[in-house]
Order: C-alpha cells, then sequence, then structure tokens
C-alpha cells in the first residue's frame, strides 16, 4: 500500500433525509440543537461535543451531484474523512481505489468549496472524502 500525504480524519457524520423539518426536529428531542431557520434548508450541520459534525442534506441536494442516487442503491448515512488539501483527496482516493475499493465519484471540485469524491466500503457503505479548496 503506498503512503498519501495525509492521515484522512473523521470530522462528520452525514445523514440524507427526506424532509429536514421533519429529521432537526427528531435530533433535537435528543439535545442536538440545529438552528430553527434550518427546517427549510437544503443543508444543515451542527458541530458536537468533541468536534464531530453532523450534517443532514435533503435527497434533493444529494441528487444535485449524484443524479442517480435514491435509498435503494445510496446510503443515507455516510462517514465523512478531511483529507487535510485538495491533493490529499486524490492521494487518498487514488490510493483506495488501486487497493480495490469501489470509487462512485472521482474527486471533482464541489459548488460548496471543496475537493470531494466518493467511495464505498467493504459493505457498499458511503464514504465521503474532502478537503476545503485553497
Amino acid at each position: 500500500m503506498k503512503a498519501h500525504p495525509v492521515t484522512p480524519r473523521i470530522d462528520m457524520i452525514g445523514l440524507v433525509v427526506a424532509d429536514m423539518a421533519a429529521s432537526l426536529g427528531f435530533y433535537r428531542r435528543l439535545g442536538i440543537e440545529p438552528p430553527a431557520a434550518a427546517d427549510g434548508e437544503p443543508h444543515c450541520e451542527v458541530a458536537l461535543p468533541g468536534g464531530l459534525r453532523l450534517a443532514w442534506d435533503t435527497v434533493e441536494t444529494v441528487r444535485s451531484f449524484d443524479p442517480g442516487w435514491s435509498p435503494a442503491t445510496g446510503s443515507r448515512v455516510a462517514p465523512a474523512f478531511d483529507c487535510g488539501s485538495p491533493a490529499g483527496v486524490d492521494a487518498v482516493w487514488g490510493e483506495l481505489t488501486e487497493a480495490g475499493y469501489e470509487g462512485h465519484l472521482k474527486p471533482w471540485d464541489a459548488f460548496w468549496g471543496q475537493r470531494y469524491a466518493v467511495v464505498h466500503d467493504p459493505d457498499g457503505n458511503v464514504v465521503d472524502l474532502f478537503a476545503a479548496l485553497t
């Protein structure tokens, strides 16, 4: 296995939701405090104790960059790993796909300001790789 320039760090767990307000209402009952204004937004994230982030994206938001996504073919929960730099995303993607793991979405510069890629773990779960664009 080739060494890559960074060690990915778990940074966020993302949820894909059909109804943002309903999902945020559920998690508010569990003590998580997303802003009230987020109920009508396509994306929301909150920092959890210890620095990990929990994020919600609507189905429509996910389909904006992965048009074929559906609950039958995609995960509704995805850990996201910060790869430190755009080059780090490319390197980690390359290492994982060269090792035989399925690449779902090749690295690209996302409209929200990150280099992003998606791979599947051995069980087919979505794992996001990202870094801020500089």
